[in-house]
């Protein structure tokens, strides 16, 4: 298979321009939309991926735990009508929009140009948005506030990597070990970006998948792949979770999201997936995870005694790092972001302002400045914040299609089961967090995302607990 980028394009899954010999302190934050340039320059201790137990239910906003939630299961029902599809649309990215797309989640969405529809006192959306594609949705009810191309089949880069991880994450416990064989990191694309696994090394699930999830690396996802049985068997289980998801618009050919001929998602798709993986504790974790030590080579002294070195990986995640001219933006908890020569910038981002939390996906802008696809994202995560509740949904997030075709009969009991989004999302618990503290004034994370989603499947409901607050991770990072 011909590989339509060059060497160096690690532009590849979006490596970014960080340096990871120096650590970035978080920068300065304001409490404000957008604006500004955070700075952190001092060198600081690299932090670690942490498991934070769920606080008390003291905070007005605290998630309910699931037993909490099952006594409020009819007033937080979500009922879907049938999706269709647009009539099978070609597995190629086309130049220009299809004048017939997808109509999955609704009519409007199939449409091409930007579909909003604005009620009294909605603000108009932003002006400067070059993207092929953006979506704005609700991630708790599903509303989709407006979209823009919503279903155009674009190549996705690494934000493919949201589906990989909400289609294996359920696979193995993170304490599970697994020694890499040189045939692992077959097939790995030149170019890519690698988190730095070393064949012979042996590393924990948890290992595996900082690295996916943080340096988006290549090599990660085709160990994990090779774990589940190989990279045909892991694609093939992706496209079946795709299916579950309603996720029409997605074909999968290379697990990581590296460029590949017929390999296509779209905004509709990449937010489903990102919705679908944060009702996943590990997936809403490990996607707001900052920074965290990752294992290098193992060596052996004169004395016959091994020691393992140990490195910092960053998360390239911009809003949720900050960068040269771009703050981290408040309330921002993930989720993925990918960068290929054919895709250009991709990203799915989810953050949460005054209770009520959004998923904003953007596709390769036109505009060719640094950290464009954040900036967007930025603007529409401004905009849909400011438009909630002043606008009239232009479609909805489809639930999984064994919600969707639950169907009890009239007058019987609905029976609950608690389940995700198709395949591995089952028993989901609501968790949150905090990043990890140890006396270090530069371990920090954002991890462990305060609240989750948690689906539940009754009565041909997607069921979805309203009270889903993520922190506001930067309020809880510690300061320089």
């Amino acid at each position: 298979m011909n590989q339509l980028h060059t060497p160096k394009a690690s532009r590849n899954q979006e490596t970014g321009r960080l340096s990871f010999m120096r650590p970035v302190s978080p920068p300065r934050v304001r409490f404000r939309g957008r604006g500004g340039e955070g700075v952190g320059t001092s060198p600081r201790p690299a932090g670690t991926f942490s498991l934070v137990p769920a606080p008390k239910n003291t905070a007005r906003r605290s998630l309910l735990v699931t037993s909490a939630v099952l006594t409020t299961l009819s007033s937080l029902a979500i009922t879907t009508p049938a999706a269709h599809a647009a009539p099978s649309p070609s597995a190629s990215p086309s130049a220009t929009p299809p004048a017939q797309m997808s109509v999955v989640g609704g009519a409007r969405l199939g449409r091409p140009g930007t579909q909003v529809d604005l009620a009294g006192g909605a603000p108009v959306l932003p002006k400067d948005l070059t993207a092929r594609s953006w979506i704005v949705a609700d991630a708790e009810s599903g509303e989709v506030l407006a979209a823009h191309n919503a279903h155009w089949r674009l190549a996705p880069a690494s934000t493919l990597k949201m589906l990989f991880a909400d289609t294996l994450l359920p696979k193995w416990p993170k304490t599970t070990k697994h020694k890499v064989e040189v045939s692992d990191l077959a097939g790995v694309g030149a170019g890519s970006s690698m988190v730095g696994i070393k064949e012979e090394e042996t590393y924990t699930v948890h290992d595996l998948w900082l690295g996916v999830f943080l340096r988006s690396g290549n090599d990660a996802v085709h160990v994990l792949s090779a774990m589940n049985g190989g990279v045909e068997n892991t694609v093939r289980e992706m496209n079946e979770h795709a299916e579950e998801l309603q996720a029409g618009d997605t074909r999968v050919i290379s697990p990581d999201g590296y460029d590949a001929p017929g390999q296509v998602s779209s905004a509709y798709d990449l937010t489903l997936f990102a919705r679908s993986g944060l009702q996943k504790k590990d997936f809403r974790e490990y996607a707001s995870t900052v920074r965290a030590k990752f294992p290098g080579k193992t060596t052996k002294d004169k004395k016959g005694k091994t020691t393992r070195e140990s490195f910092e990986i960053q998360n390239t995640n911009r809003l949720l790092t900050g960068d040269s001219g771009l703050e981290v933006y408040p309330g921002i908890a993930g989720v993925k972001n990918g960068n290929t020569t054919h895709a250009g910038s991709t990203f799915t981002g989810v953050a949460e302002r005054n209770g009520r939390v959004l998923l904003v996906t953007v596709m390769n802008p036109a505009k060719d400045e640094h950290n464009e696809v954040y900036k967007e994202t930025a603007r529409l995560f401004d905009w849909g914040f400011q438009a909630a509740g002043k606008v009239r949904p232009v479609g909805e997030l489809v639930p999984p299609r064994s919600a969707a075709q639950a169907s009890p009969q009239p007058g019987s009991a609905a029976s609950g089961e608690a389940g995700g989004a198709g395949k591995g999302a089952a028993g989901s618990k609501p968790v949150a967090g905090a990043p990890a503290a140890d006396g270090s004034s530069g371990l920090w994370t954002a991890a462990a995302v305060t609240g989750g989603l948690l689906v539940l499947l009754a009565g041909g409901a997607f069921l979805v607990n309203r009270r889903w607050p993520l922190p506001d991770l930067v309020r809880r990072r510690s300061r320089p």
